[in-house]
C-alpha cells in the first residue's frame, strides 16, 4: 500500500485500487464525512443516484484534515478520474493550485468559485431557501422568538442566517431572531454537543423554532429541540425524518443535483459558474409525510407566493456575501 492510501485511509485505498476506467468520475467529501446527514450526504446521494441509474461506478474519499486536500485531488487526477467533484468551499485554494496541472481533467467545486478553464463552480442561493423557511418559522412560532445556529462562522453561513431573518421579519416584523455560531474552525461542523448547548441557550431566551445550518452539529440541535418540545429546521438534505413531528421543515440545498449533473455530463461537463436558486430548483423547502401536518395550507400558499416572487425577481432577498452586511440581523 502506498503512503498516500495509508494517509487517506482504507476506504480510499479500496476506491483507488479498484481499477477504475479512465472516464470514471470521483467525489471528494469535506470534513464531517459523507454520512453527516446534511451537506456531504447530499453529495453522496447525488453520486449514488447517478450510479444506480447508469450502472456506472465512481470513486470517493473522505478527508480528516485540511492537509489532505491537495494530495487527494492530485491522486484522483493522476489516476484518470474525470470529472472530479469536490464538496465544500474549502476546496477552493487547493483546486486553484492543482487544476492547471491537469488541463484534460474536468473539475467541479461546490460552494466556491475557482477561475480556471477546466473547472465548473457551483454556488447556491442559500439566502433564498432560507428566506422561505424563515417565513415558515415565523408562522409556526407561538412566542415570536426564533433561533438560528450556524456551524463555522464564515460568510456563507451568515448568508443562510441573513436570508432566514429576512423571511421571519417579512411575516412578523416584531419577531426576535437569535443567532449563534458554533465556532471559528472546521471542528464547528461536527460538534453535536455544542449544538445541543446552543439550542438550550436559545430556548431559555424564548426561541420555539430553531434553524440549524451547521453540518453534523445540527444533529444535536434537532435532537435537543425535539427533547424540549420546540420545532427545529434542518438543512441541505431533507432531515424531516430525523425527528418526525418536531422538524418543521428542511431547507433543501440540492447538492445532490450538482453532483448528479456533473457525473452525468462526464468529461463534457460545462465549465464556468453555475448558480442554483429558486428559479432552477437549486434550493427549496421539504414537505413530506414527516411534517405535512405541521405545514398548513395557509403556510404553503404564503411560501409558494414568495417563491414565485423571488424566482421572477419581484422580491429580492439580501445576499450577505454580496457586501458582507445583513440589514436585518446583527452577528
Amino acid at each position: 500500500m502506498s503512503l498516500f492510501t495509508k494517509f487517506l485511509g482504507a476506504s480510499t485505498a479500496l476506491a483507488l485500487t479498484a481499477g477504475a476506467a479512465m472516464a470514471d468520475p470521483a467525489v471528494i467529501f469535506d470534513l464531517g464525512g459523507k454520512f453527516d446527514k446534511s451537506f456531504n450526504e447530499a453529495a453522496f446521494t447525488g453520486a449514488q443516484r447517478w450510479a444506480e441509474e447508469t450502472g456506472g461506478s465512481f470513486a470517493e474519499t473522505e478527508i480528516t484534515s485540511d492537509a489532505q486536500r491537495e494530495q487527494a485531488i492530485r491522486r484522483f487526477a493522476e489516476d484518470g478520474y474525470n470529472p472530479i467533484v469536490m464538496a465544500g468551499f474549502s476546496w477552493g485554494t487547493p483546486l486553484a493550485t492543482v487544476a492547471a496541472d491537469y488541463p484534460d481533467i474536468k473539475f467541479t467545486i461546490i460552494d466556491s468559485v475557482t477561475d480556471a478553464p477546466n473547472v465548473r463552480s457551483v454556488v447556491f442561493n442559500e439566502h433564498e431557501g432560507s428566506y422561505l423557511v424563515g417565513m415558515l418559522a415565523a408562522m409556526a412560532s407561538e412566542d415570536g422568538t426564533v433561533g438560528f445556529i450556524g456551524g463555522m462562522d464564515i460568510p456563507l453561513i451568515r448568508k443562510f442566517a441573513c436570508g432566514y431573518a429576512q423571511g421571519v421579519l417579512a411575516v412578523n416584523p416584531d419577531a426576535t431572531v437569535i443567532a449563534n455560531m458554533t465556532g471559528t474552525t472546521p471542528a464547528a461542523w461536527n460538534d453535536p454537543v455544542k449544538g445541543s448547548e446552543l439550542t438550550l441557550g436559545q430556548i431559555s431566551q424564548g426561541a420555539d423554532v430553531i434553524y440549524a445550518a451547521a453540518g453534523g452539529t445540527g444533529v444535536g440541535v434537532l435532537q435537543t429541540a425535539a427533547d424540549q418540545g420546540v420545532y427545529s429546521i434542518g438543512v441541505d438534505s431533507n432531515q424531516n425524518y430525523m425527528q418526525p413531528g418536531s422538524v418543521l421543515t428542511s431547507m433543501l440545498k440540492r447538492v445532490d443535483n450538482a453532483v448528479y449533473d456533473a457525473f452525468s455530463a462526464g468529461t463534457d461537463v460545462e465549465v464556468g459558474l453555475q448558480v442554483m436558486g429558486l428559479d432552477n430548483d437549486g434550493v427549496g423547502y421539504a414537505l413530506d409525510e414527516y411534517n405535512e401536518e405541521l405545514i398548513t395550507d395557509e403556510m404553503k400558499a404564503a411560501v409558494e407566493e414568495a417563491t414565485a416572487q423571488i424566482a421572477s425577481g419581484e422580491l429580492a432577498v439580501h445576499d450577505y456575501m454580496s457586501d458582507e452586511t445583513c440589514p436585518v440581523l446583527d452577528f
